[in-house]
């Protein structure tokens, strides 16, 4: 074996982006404790303008968290308690957790084997058989529930095939919500408009995540929700801040779901550097196929074509998942599972009596996935010894 070094390489380095910036990070705290600016306000504002350019939408709203963005956007978009959400099993559990928390049902199809994201053919199968149309409604068969809404996640920071997705849901009359909370800067070109798309930028509403670990991370939770729909963006607004139309008067009923304007501040510093941060994640996820392209047991990413992934990690699958993890382990490599158990087979959802079987491919996926380290910081010697590590095993 080459001599990489013998260095722990950790999963992903969160602190050297904080030193390179510090300066600039603690300024955005002072001038908060200038003018005890801490709620809404200019850095909010200023922070959703950004983003909404960065995304190419019209609107950006500020949320406390990923999970707030997606139950907001759902509530917003007119998605009402007891009708059914369509999404994939192999996603973290917020994205069904909001679909629960605005009191709507969670309802799962399988995905691709390739991208392990939602499968378009999965879907309209899903929708032909399992549902039947009703004086211009969608019913799902047995539950005799309305199917209204369907959130594909671009996993991983790869976006989802878009195009067939939207066009199922323009033909049943459904709402889409993108859980774009991996997906900071991804693309996805879309041939009707023969223009690259941000994702964020093609469903009714989508839903970001800014925590700490992701492409664009805050220094605590934050989120976000971007849409072109002026109406939709007013409903975001009210719902974060209690339900309010103005100070003290409440239209519905909300929650305390703000976006602070420290963090807020933080992440507008932080939005400039994303571009050159995603090119250097590119950057190693083209040098990770590169050297484990023809490793016999190990299957590098899918990257659909028409699609400019964000790399929020890097996964790799291989049947001998958790002795290669130990092996990495035991040379100072940190991985991680994304995710072990899909959501249909957790103890939360026992309820929906769905079993092992029930999604082929993505319970296939989650036995064998295996995040390697990611992210602007990772080295290039720490990707040759992270791949020289997986080729000796």
């Amino acid at each position: 074996m080459n001599d990489f070094g013998s260095a722990p390489v950790p999963f992903l380095d969160l602190a050297t982006p904080h030193h390179e910036l510090e300066e600039e990070l603690v300024a955005v705290f002072r001038s908060a404790l200038k003018t005890a600016g801490f709620i809404g306000g200019p850095m909010v504002e200023g922070f959703e303008e950004d983003f909404a350019a960065f995304c190419e939408t019209k609107y950006c709203v500020g949320v406390g968290s990923g999970t707030d963005a997606l139950r907001f956007a759902l509530i917003a978009a007119g998605i009402a308690p007891g009708e059914i959400v369509v999404t994939v099993p192999n996603t973290f559990i917020a994205t069904t957790e909001a679909i629960s928390q605005a009191g709507a049902i969670p309802d799962f199809v399988d995905v691709c084997e390739s991208t392990c994201n939602m499968d378009p053919e999965k879907l309209g199968e899903y929708l032909e058989k399992r549902c039947v149309e009703k004086s211009g409604r969608l019913f799902h068969r047995e539950s005799g529930r309305p199917v209204a809404g369907v959130i594909p996640v671009h996993l991983y920071g790869q976006p989802a095939d878009m195009a067939p997705i939207l066009r199922l849901a323009k033909e049943y009359n459904l709402i889409v919500i993108e859980d774009a909370c991996q997906a900071h800067g991804a693309q996805y070109f879309s041939k009707p408009e023969n223009s690259w798309k941000r994702a964020g930028s093609m469903g009714h509403a989508s839903a970001f995540s800014f925590y700490p670990g992701k492409n664009l991370g805050a220094c605590g939770e934050a989120g976000a929700v971007t849409t072109d729909d002026p109406a939709l963006c007013d409903r975001v607004r009210m719902l974060r801040d209690h339900g309010q139309a103005k100070k003290y008067h409440h239209d519905v009923e909300g929650w305390n779901g703000r976006l602070d304007a420290i963090q807020a501040g933080l992440l507008q510093v932080k939005l400039k550097r994303l571009p050159e941060w995603n090119e250097k994640r590119l950057e190693r996820a083209a040098l990770y196929n590169e050297l484990l392209a023809n490793v016999p047991g190990v299957t590098v990413p899918f990257v659909l074509p028409g699609t400019k992934p964000a790399w929020h990690l890097y996964v790799i699958q291989t049947e001998r998942r958790d002795a290669l993890q130990k092996h990495l382990a035991d040379n100072g490599v940190a991985t991680g599972l994304h995710y072990p158990v899909p959501l249909h087979l957790q103890n939360s959802y026992r309820a929906m009596n769905l079993f092992p079987g029930s999604f082929p491919a993505a319970e296939a996926a989650a036995s064998r996935i295996l995040s390697l380290p990611m992210g602007p910081t990772l080295t290039t010697g720490q990707v040759e010894r992270v791949s020289e590590l997986i080729r000796g095993f």
